[in-house]
């Protein structure tokens, strides 16, 4: 067997499909013209580049058929992961805000970021359906009051300035191709959870980062799902009606990471224009004013031409299907017959979902055959066939890993390593779950 790793663990862009070339020559525009380039150099506004809210709304508008998307309801932030902690930072109070609930299997480098923000022992992981996110897992669980935090007390931590509310929920979630499971929420769901939300004085935060990646594209539109920001803005009359505070029940947490390149450290939020307000207002924004000024500037000049889209439909998905369709073929020749598999059905076969695409996203959640577990199958798969893949207990909700665990599934990532080792590293894997079967 060849001694050549093959890195199926990775969760990033492969260089191949990264626009140099069209970076590049945004940046040149943007420095070359110096009424532009001045903008982009100097300190942002706390909503960040007037350019890119405006491009980001016209784009997002054509996408999702969301003619309220409007400017004042989208905050450029230095990316998803960025834009979370800012969120905790305003809209959350460890002396009010009960708890943090995580779509279990959820990303794993999210944890931290909840417990830097004082909610450490205080994640509560919530399973997956057949639809996504379990509503009635999660309802029972705030009906009963099994929660860890208190909020009778209004001596909060923080100050509750007139421009932000806390809310004394989190609830956390990836609605489409979720990392790890690649499940996609179904529109149904998405209603029920924002309605959930409203009921409980709940924000959802919706990581809505591989939305765009989704194929085939010609079956796609016009079905493409409601966003849950959506969903609030429009449900029984949107947030206006429905709450007290007109701040919204669920946000857009949007990011450039996926579909352009992760070292831009450029995302969005969008939500209700009084929502934006407070998030613009968060401390480390307003000392300085909004992140990535001068990328998302020339991110602004990509969206404005159509580079990006074009970036993405005739490079992007074309890539990330063809590396999709590889594994997944791969995955039926050699590990399906050892009784190893995609866990659950794919969207387009799942007939609850309403989805019209076949695949979509970065990922790929692998169930292994018992009694094989995956942490003993990712330590042989790296050492004796030289594959790297992610081991389930990695995306188990940190703090309550005994409620859902994920020791026997194993995350490959198909957009990393190159296409032409792909079909390999499964069978390789094969071979693993095929010799320990044997020791059994």
């Amino acid at each position: 067997m060849s001694h050549q790793i093959i890195d199926l663990f990775t969760g990033w862009p492969s260089p191949k499909l990264l626009p140099a070339s069209r970076l590049l020559e945004a940046s040149q525009r943007v420095l070359s013209d110096p009424d532009v380039a001045a903008s982009a150099l100097q300190y942002g506004p706390d909503p960040g580049c007037a350019a890119l809210r405006e491009a980001i709304a016209e784009w997002i508008n054509d996408f999702y058929s969301a003619p309220w998307t409007m400017p004042s309801r989208i905050c450029i932030s230095g990316g998803a992961s960025q834009s979370l902690a800012c969120i905790l930072q305003v809209y959350t109070d460890p002396t009010y805000t009960k708890n943090i609930f995580m779509i279990a299997p959820t990303y794993h480098l999210a944890c931290k970021v909840f417990e830097d923000n004082g909610f450490a022992g205080r994640l509560k992981a919530v399973p997956e359906d057949e639809q996504g996110i379990d509503i009635d897992y999660l309802e029972n669980f705030l009906l009963k009051g099994a929660v860890t935090g208190s909020c009778s007390s209004k001596t909060y931590l923080k100050t509750l300035e007139p421009s932000k509310k806390f809310y004394k929920y989190v609830i956390y979630t990836v609605p489409t191709f979720s990392n790890p499971s690649g499940k996609t929420m179904t529109a149904h769901r998405r209603r029920q959870l924002v309605r959930l939300a409203r009921r409980h004085d709940a924000l959802v935060i919706a990581d809505d980062i591989y939305d765009q990646l989704q194929w085939p594209q010609e079956r796609l539109r016009p079905h493409v799902l409601p966003r849950l920001v959506d969903i609030d803005h429009e449900l029984d009359g949107g947030p206006a009606r429905a709450t007290a505070d007109g701040f919204g029940n669920a946000i857009s947490n949007g990011s450039f990471s996926k579909i352009l390149a992760p070292g831009c450290r450029t995302g969005w939020v969008e939500a209700t224009e009084k929502f934006i307000d407070g998030l613009a207002k968060c401390g480390s924004t307003r000392s300085g004013g909004s992140a990535s000024q001068l990328t998302a500037t020339v991110i602004a000049d990509l969206l404005h031409r159509g580079d990006l889209t074009e970036h993405i439909n005739h490079c992007l998905i074309p890539a990330l299907e063809r590396r999709y369709r590889l594994m997944m073929d791969a995955i039926q020749r050699y590990l399906e017959p050892l009784g190893a598999g995609v866990k659950g059905m794919p969207p387009s076969l799942n007939q609850t979902s309403g989805a019209v695409c076949d695949g979509g996203g970065y990922f790929v959640w692998i169930e292994l055959p018992y009694p094989i577990t995956s942490r003993e199958f990712a330590i042989r798969a790296r050492d004796q066939a030289h594959v790297l893949v992610a081991e389930g207990p990695l995306f188990e909700v940190n703090g309550d890993e005994r409620s859902m665990k994920c020791d026997r599934e194993v995350r490959i990532c198909f957009t990393w390593e190159d296409e032409t080792l792909l079909t390999e590293g499964i069978q390789r894997l094969g071979n693993v779950i095929s010799d320990m079967l044997g020791e059994n």
